[in-house]
């Protein structure tokens, strides 16, 4: 690919000026760029749609989400790998992140990590990747070298691809079964895709999650009936969704999840449906832990 050619390396024409404006301009630049961003994104839904079946499919056959990325592209797969379990109670090992370059990468620049084509395949080979597995690669350009060579290393093993770039047409959009590429074209600053790239990844990457996990029954109505009481702000948070979703006091909601240990959809299930703890669990499980289904018993 002509790397001249690719949107998000050319030169913004309403932000020529930037380096000369005073500085409530030069953030208005900012923000005037940034709201095209949004509508970027939307037009890529029936993709983002299809890709989120398709990871909800590969996870309740034993497989798991796999991000992989290189410098802002790799941080958000990490970001948001690290915020599933919590959030959603999920296992570590069903959404995980590589990054190019390592942990260290996370925090450090490793810029160069992401030509490093044979790091791709080992970071892969090291987690055990299989062709169960979904591999999600990320990556403004859709060139990078650490990720194609990922994504042809898990084409060999059968697995299934989805790409999420800002180029359409790109190596990676060619090479996944799936291909995501909100056109947020030129970046305020040449190439700084960390800005209107990165913001577009995000976005797309909170879809591909947060979509997966509801379809899974991690969400009921809009609360996340799943969460990990960790702390005592996820505890207190507890309290009031399953206070919210079971109509009952909190105190009552405290009772449940006493006894729930801290479950909350095993709590809510019960408030809403009166049933002893035992019998509760077993009417979830049937239903696959998806609590609107389990109601309609």
């Amino acid at each position: 690919m002509d790397f001249k050619a690719l949107t998000t390396e050319g030169v913004n024409p309403n932000t020529i000026d930037i380096d000369c404006v005073p500085t409530e301009e030069m953030i208005r630049m900012i923000n005037e760029e940034d709201k095209t961003v949004a509508f970027a994104v939307e037009k890529e839904i029936p993709m983002i749609a299809k890709a989120v079946d398709l990871i909800v499919k590969k996870i309740q056959q034993g497989g798991r989400l796999i991000y992989m990325g290189a410098g802002t592209s790799g941080r958000i797969g990490v970001l948001d790998a690290a915020e599933c379990p919590s959030t959603y109670g999920v296992d570590l090992s069903i959404v995980q992140a590589l990054i190019a370059g390592g942990i260290e990468a996370i925090y450090l620049p490793r810029d160069g990590a992401e030509d490093l084509a044979g790091e791709g395949i080992a970071d892969l080979k090291r987690i055990a990747f299989n062709g169960k597995d979904i591999l999600v690669g990320i990556a403004a350009s859709g060139k990078t070298p650490y990720v194609i060579s990922g994504m042809e290393y898990a084409r060999k093993l059968g697995a299934s691809i989805i790409a999420v770039t800002c180029n359409p047409q790109s190596e990676m959009a060619n090479r996944a079964d799936i291909s995501i590429a909100p056109v947020v074209g030129p970046e305020v600053i040449m190439g700084s895709t960390r800005m209107k790239a990165g913001t577009a990844q995000k976005m797309v990457v909170n879809m591909l999650s947060t979509g997966t996990m509801v379809k899974l029954g991690k969400v009921y109505k809009n609360l996340m009936i799943d969460v990990e009481a960790s702390n005592e702000k996820l505890k207190n948070r507890c309290k009031r969704m399953v206070a919210l979703a079971a109509d009952v006091t909190e105190e009552e909601a405290e009772r449940l999840l006493t006894e729930t240990g801290y479950a909350a959809k095993l709590a809510v299930f019960m408030g809403l449906s009166r049933l002893p703890r035992e019998q509760a669990e077993e009417v979830l499980r049937a239903h696959e832990g998806i609590l609107w289904k389990a109601l309609q018993k």
